[in-house]
């Protein structure tokens, strides 16, 4: 067995058990696994060395789709709405790829930042369609055709959001093991021998883009079912800028330090502002460089350095 392989079967373990041993946490760490799914996307890019910083649009479609769906009363289950969010996300990521895929490094990164601030724009100027600035209220759906009460529902909800997060994370690194996740590897080293030997790199890059994108949309509905409220924030660069950031975090490149820098940047945030209220982006900046210094590389590589014995 793989040592990523039993690493994340035990973490899914350990993960499974904590709302038993700390039930305050439930809600943080559904949280944090449905954000993890984002930055799981923007891992996938990174093994292509391409970076977004638009990928809160994807991440705003399946929220918004989620939001759309329930406030148009059509009693659709959670386990309906979480694949539809990720469905209309990949649909956007498909239309834009023809164009995206076309461009590598700084121009692919503002190319979404681009298109991502012009969602924003329009989510906040169409007030009677999206709410505008104050968004939109999510009702709280069924759950496998129940009707739960809200400590039952945030209980499934981070069992649900647990097993799609473990599903992911599996399905991400057979896809970077296959020929195809090589394929896009192959257009970080080099692109032109990837096209000499009949692979066309954009296509391989447009699949990859698409699969980003599906992880968002899912990531945006599930956040938008257990908040119950959808904002443009969502698609503001600061958030997507976030996933990028949590995404060094946990190691670049690594699909379970997508799920450990997320844990770690939400349990900090959630708990320097339950602590200290004026100075939780303080705490937060300083916590974070502290990690940064003790794991560069990320919180998958941490590393302490030995003092060196005299000779």
């Amino acid at each position: 067995m793989r040592p990523e392989l039993l690493i994340g079967m035990v973490a899914t373990v350990g993960l499974a058990m904590a709302p038993m041993l700390v039930p305050w946490t439930i809600v943080m760490l559904t949280i944090a696994l449905a954000v993890g799914l984002t930055v799981l996307g923007i891992v996938v890019l990174l093994r292509a060395g391409q970076i977004s910083f638009g990928h809160g649009l994807f991440y705003a479609a399946g929220a918004y789709t989620v939001a759309f769906l329930v406030n148009a009363r059509l009693s659709l289950d959670a386990l309906i709405l979480i694949p539809l969010g990720g469905l209309v996300a990949t649909l956007i990521a498909v239309a834009c790829g023809f164009f995206v895929v076309r461009y590598r490094d700084i121009f692919f990164a503002m190319i979404n930042l681009s298109i991502s601030m012009v969602a924003f724009s329009l989510l906040e100027k169409f007030y009677h369609i999206t709410g505008g600035g104050d968004g939109m209220n999510v009702a709280r759906p069924t759950l496998g055709g129940v009707r739960l009460g809200r400590i039952a529902f945030e209980a499934w909800m981070f069992y649900l959001t647990l097993a799609t997060a473990a599903l992911a994370a599996f399905l991400v690194s057979r896809y970077l093991a296959s020929p195809l996740g090589k394929a896009l590897e192959a257009t970080k080293g080099n692109e032109t021998r990837l096209e000499y030997l009949g692979v066309s790199s954009n296509r391989v890059l447009h699949i990859a883009y698409a699969i980003s994108a599906a992880l968002a949309g899912v990531s945006g509905a599930i956040i938008a079912i257990v908040n119950g409220h959808v904002s443009p924030e969502f698609a503001y660069w600061v958030r997507s800028g976030e996933f990028v950031f949590i995404s060094i975090l946990g190691g670049a490149g690594n699909v379970l330090g997508a799920f450990a820098g997320s844990i770690v940047f939400e349990a900090i945030r959630n708990y320097a502002a339950a602590f200290a209220a004026d100075y939780w982006q303080t705490i937060l900046g300083l916590s974070l460089i502290a990690i940064i210094m003790f794991a560069p590389d990320g919180l998958t590589r941490l590393r302490f350095r030995r003092r060196r014995a005299p000779p």
